[in-house]
């Protein structure tokens, strides 16, 4: 296996670059060609991030030319000489699917639908020249399925959403036969046909408190690989026949959702199952790939991750997660078990010393177990630091352990970095994911309190210089912290967060509407519980807010619009508070154009060293 060469040995703690941190990476998102021959990246091209490509052991070049936010998700089609891509237009999340050619031209958009928003379902291995698409175009709350020829542009209706699908899969032989949907009472069923052009029937059903999902088709074509908290309480991997006579557990680990599967490309067995609870790990199932993981487990000094591979699954391109080096991606060959350097995303970063990242469980108030991430300032003794509460969004998504790059600026900077998994987080099981219903801005948040409190019982923290940082629903807590804590927190960071309940769950996207019911029953009810909802508001809370805030907010963002940050803005400058707000015109939810970035962490670095006496 090729090392990092000596000279990116980390040195000494030294203050690192936001360009090096927060700029576009040197190269990113490799992917293998189906039959093996080229490989694609993305790469800057003229200060953008664009895909390149070029043959296996040769040079690349720039394929598409986007000069506006970049791109960031793409993928070969079936033929390998077709890349696919997906682009909106300055974060208004209407996302158009694009072609290019290996070898370069220009991009053709294959879905030239003002206002419409594309998915993609799915490719098979048998129709290199297909995609099954989802396109929200007569009805923008919901996605009707489209079969595209990638090479023409034609596209036949497949399927018309009868209102209530939100997901759809195809079998082996790449025709859709199930369909996940939302029920009435906020849970779901899934949908099969028993075969191309048969009708849907019910195949399994679920009430609000559950999680079931489809992974795809067995190789028979008659069973489903299926995630499930039916019978426990995180969710399981189960193999089940579609006639229900027969169903087999493949995978499940106590206290960890189910967090991706491995499917062989072309033979679409199961071939290991993730799970995450403080760190990744995989479970091989048949022992296929489990002598794989096992090398690459000695090889690479953090997580593994698949990130593609050829259709003959004997090119394999791993990506190695680490919590003290930028992501970095090799080539693995299966006939040798051999593991050979091909790039870290961020090679400039190699050369400085990062800090690490330590689970850590704290207990709640109530008992409930938190599983947390703390990092400290390498060289420093976790005595009496300035802290920063960094709170993920969602918030039904959650921290992970590895390279983050605010966790390692933050660090940089010599502030300890909490991250926790609050109540309400996904992927450790439905109790600790219901425990947050109908608690933001309460027991949410009095999660994030405890972890303050138990970083200074500790001795980490200095209670008099302790921030709150957070995007999307860490937006909201931020906020909340400000308003509803305001003794606990030396000041507040903001980015894209709801101040308002009620006027989030107004104007989410029309294509959010089928699981409307899920907002009433984990966040309130916008009909009925006008009140619950303004009390849970930090807007109606502002007088109360007395530290320092910075505000940051997208002006398309179409899931947390741009009042909400104005509205609280207003709010506070009415009152004579201190309040930084930037709004950036050309973004949506999150910043993703290099110069915006900078620009935000900047002042960003400048507000944090202010008040935290860092200056």
């Amino acid at each position: 296996m090729s090392q990092t060469p000596e000279s990116a040995k980390p040195s000494q703690p030294r203050r690192i670059p936001r360009e090096l941190i927060f700029g576009n990476p040197e190269k990113a998102a490799p992917r293998i060609s189906p039959d093996g021959t080229k490989l694609a990246f993305l790469a800057e091209d003229e200060g953008v991030l664009n895909i390149w490509a070029g043959p296996l052991e040769g040079a690349a070049k720039p394929v598409t030319r986007d000069r506006g936010r970049g791109i960031r998700s793409y993928f070969w089609s079936g033929d390998s000489r077709t890349l696919l891509y997906v682009q909106d237009k300055d974060g208004d999340e209407n996302w158009h699917l694009y072609r290019a050619d290996w070898e370069g031209g220009a991009s053709v958009d294959l879905t030239p639908f003002a206002g419409v928003q594309a998915q993609i379902i799915g490719t098979h291995p048998d129709f290199p020249q297909d995609a099954l698409i989802g396109l929200n175009r007569r009805d923008a709350r919901v996605h009707d399925v489209y079969r595209l020829n990638v090479a023409s542009g034609a596209m036949d209706l497949v399927e018309q959403n009868p209102g209530d699908v939100i997901g759809w899969l195809p079998d082996v032989r790449f025709d859709l036969r199930c369909a996940r949907a939302v029920k009435p009472d906020g849970g779901g069923e899934l949908r099969v046909k028993d075969g191309a052009g048969t009708p849907w029937r019910t195949f399994l059903s679920w009430g609000p408190d559950d999680a079931v999902g489809a992974h795809g088709f067995a190789p028979s074509n008659d069973a489903l690989y299926v995630e499930s908290s039916l019978d426990s309480d995180a969710t399981q991997l189960w193999e089940m026949s579609l006639d229900g006579k027969s169903r087999r557990l493949l995978a499940s680990c106590a206290g960890a959702d189910v967090s991706g599967i491995l499917v062989h490309p072309t033979k679409f067995n199961v071939q290991a199952c993730a799970f995450e609870k403080e760190r990744l790990v995989w479970r091989p199932i048949g022992g296929d790939v489990g002598p794989d993981f096992e090398a690459l487990a000695k090889a690479l000094e953090g997580d593994a991750h698949l990130a593609s591979r050829d259709d003959a699954d004997g090119r394999w391109i791993v990506s190695c997660i680490s919590d003290r080096r930028p992501a970095s991606y090799y080539r693995y060959n299966r006939s040798t078990r051999e593991a050979a350097f091909l790039f870290s995303t961020r090679p400039a970063l190699e050369s400085y010393a990062l800090s690490p990242m330590r689970p850590v469980e704290i207990e709640a108030r109530d008992g409930l177990k938190l599983t947390a991430y703390l990092t400290v300032p390498v060289g420093a003794e976790p005595h009496k630091l300035p802290l920063v509460l960094h709170v993920h969004g969602g918030p039904w998504a959650r921290d992970s352990w590895g390279f983050h790059p605010e966790i390692q600026w933050l660090a940089n900077q010599g502030y300890a970095v909490l991250q926790v998994n609050f109540r309400g987080s996904a992927g450790f099981g439905k109790r600790f994911l219901h425990a947050g219903d109908r608690e933001w801005g309460a027991r949410m948040q009095d999660d994030l309190t405890d972890a303050v409190f138990w970083a200074v019982r500790e001795g980490i923290a200095d209670k008099n210089r302790v921030a709150i940082y957070g995007a999307s629903y860490g937006g909201y807590a931020a906020l909340c912290g400000a308003a509803f804590t305001p003794d606990l927190y030396r000041c507040a960071v903001d980015i894209v967060g709801p101040s308002n309940l009620a006027t989030l769950i107004k104007s989410v996207p029309p294509y959010w509407e089928p699981l409307r019911r899920v907002f009433d029953l984990r966040v309130g009810s916008l009909e009925t519980e006008p009140e619950f909802l303004e009390s849970r508001s930090p807007l109606f809370f502002a007088d109360k807010i007395q530290m320092p805030m910075l505000i940051a907010q997208g002006a398309n963002d179409p899931r947390v619009k741009v009042a909400e940050s104005e509205s609280i803005v207003s709010a506070l400058r009415a009152k004579g508070k201190e309040v930084e707000y930037l709004l950036f015109p050309d973004e949506g939810h999150g910043f993703a154009r290099p110069e915006n970035r900078l620009k935000f962490y900047e002042a960003c670095e400048k507000f944090l060293a202010r008040h935290l006496g860092r200056e």
